[in-house]
């Protein structure tokens, strides 16, 4: 075991979103478990939720470092997260972010970190990492599959993509068009900025998966960007530490029978339509199956609950379904009456699901989601709800699915395709973990030799 004296210091700098912090405090707690000291940097409103969920086995090696973003009149400091933002100001955090390089940099010139981990959402660290001679590796927080699909898509190759099994439906693209089109347009009226520097081909990305789940498309992936893909194994949170105050939940759950309940949760970034409320609690309620359900409504929108819902939806499924606004999702996978997870298949959630060993209920929402679900259907734990031409849900779409998921033949094989994968992952995540920390000391130690730091 390291010596205090001899413990490498890694500085971790997360995007500002929870999907992302999540896997990065994760991330920080397997390099301290293997003799890293970690500074996790993020902003004042972020560190407040990241404090709370550092176990004290982990507050001598785990250390919060402040970022302060600057100020613009429509983006107080209660929106330096992506956490409840308004969608018309994700630009401006953005800009806001990266005008913050000069307080980036002084930190890291004061703190002097052996490396730094950062997201790829934040390519332009590398620049700053190269002036102070700081070693640097990218981390990519979601799956390969995904990535390997678009980046495929963006560098235009002549060739078709070369897995079948992944690809995106009409209503699908004509999304993911609408999306790529907001960017660019937000991205006209960028101030002029001088060409950063980027990292290099021969540099390293660390992404958050295993070779068992995404081996074919990590490989791919890395020979299309010519770049090293390093997988640390699934990043998942101990299901003992993801919350307290849920003792009605747990109570409500040890009430129902083994695998009679399905957990619906579409993450925290992701508000439902009133239409998508609609099918999905109709769909729910005629499914017959029990059901605890995450209701999330945007900061400053909260609704009333029977008014959000059907009409005498409440009063029909009774005591069959349990709405609340937060629940501790680790915690409740690992619950024995918990059947299935309907999803939007986050690479957060999918990640804790297999290795809990529950089949999924895929409603893909955005972004990776579709590509996510393909993924999960294609390795055989995940059943996909499908939409009409318009990319709309129907409820008895939903419950046909969950019913498919939760009961039956092919419910079981499911059940123990997930529950084999889990636990392979399991074993693969520690092997991966270790053989990626010994390229990161290996990185550290050749930055030293060149600079003479020895």
């Amino acid at each position: 075991m390291d010596t205090e004296n001899t413990k490498l210091k890694a500085f971790l700098f997360p995007w500002l979103a929870y999907g992302h912090i999540s896997p990065f405090l994760e991330l920080a707690k397997k390099l301290s478990d293997r003799g890293f000291l970690i500074e996790l940097c993020s902003t004042p409103i972020n560190l407040s939720f990241i404090q709370k969920r550092i176990p004290k086995s982990y507050s001598s090696t785990i250390q919060l470092v402040e970022l302060i973003l600057p100020e613009f009149p429509q983006l107080p400091s209660h929106y330096h997260t992506t956490n409840g933002l308004p969608l018309h100001l994700n630009s401006i955090l953005h800009k806001a972010l990266k005008l913050a390089k000069p307080n980036l940099f002084t930190i890291l010139k004061t703190r002097k970190p052996d490396i730094i981990i950062y997201d790829v959402m934040q390519l332009w660290t590398f620049g700053i990492a190269s002036l102070l001679n700081i070693p640097s590796a990218q981390f990519f927080t979601s799956g390969a599959a995904m990535c390997s699909y678009f980046v495929h898509l963006y560098k235009n190759l002549d060739v078709e993509y070369p897995f079948p099994a992944l690809h995106l439906l009409d209503y699908e693209i004509e999304r993911a068009r609408k999306l790529v089109h907001k960017n660019e347009k937000e991205n006209e009226n960028k101030d002029d900025q001088p060409e950063e520097e980027m990292p290099p081909q021969e540099g390293i990305m660390l992404i958050s998966t295993c070779r068992e789940l995404e081996g074919k498309y990590m490989d791919y992936l890395a020979e299309i960007i010519e770049t090293r893909i390093l997988p640390i194994g699934t990043l998942v949170q101990d299901p003992l530490a993801s919350g307290e105050g849920n003792m009605n939940i747990m109570q409500w759950l040890d009430s129902k029978k083994e695998l009679s309940t399905v957990f619906v949760s579409f993450g925290s970034e992701y508000f439902l339509t009133k239409e998508e409320r609609e099918e999905i609690a109709l769909g729910l309620e005629l499914s017959q199956v029990n059901f605890i359900w995450v209701v999330r409504f945007p900061k400053g929108e909260k609704q009333n609950l029977e008014e959000a819902l059907p009409q005498g939806f409440l009063e029909r499924v009774g005591d069959r379904g349990m709405i609340v606004e937060w629940a501790p999702q680790a915690k409740i996978l690992t619950h024995s009456s918990i059947g299935g997870f309907v999803s939007h298949c986050g690479w957060n959630s999918i990640s804790e699901s297999i290795e809990f060993g529950v089949p999924i209920i895929a409603i893909p929402m955005q972004l990776d989601q579709p590509m996510n679900a393909k993924l999960l259907v294609e390795i055989g734990v995940a059943l996909e709800v499908v939409r009409d031409d318009n990319g709309s849900l129907h409820r008895e779409d939903i419950a046909s699915v969950i019913k498919g998921v939760t009961s039956g033949e092919s419910s079981d094989n499911m059940r123990c395709k997930v529950r084999s994968l889990g636990k392979n992952l399991r074993t693969k995540s520690v092997e991966d973990m270790d053989a990626t920390v010994e390229e990161l000391r290996q990185l550290v130690g050749n930055s030293k030799s060149k600079n003479g730091s020895f």
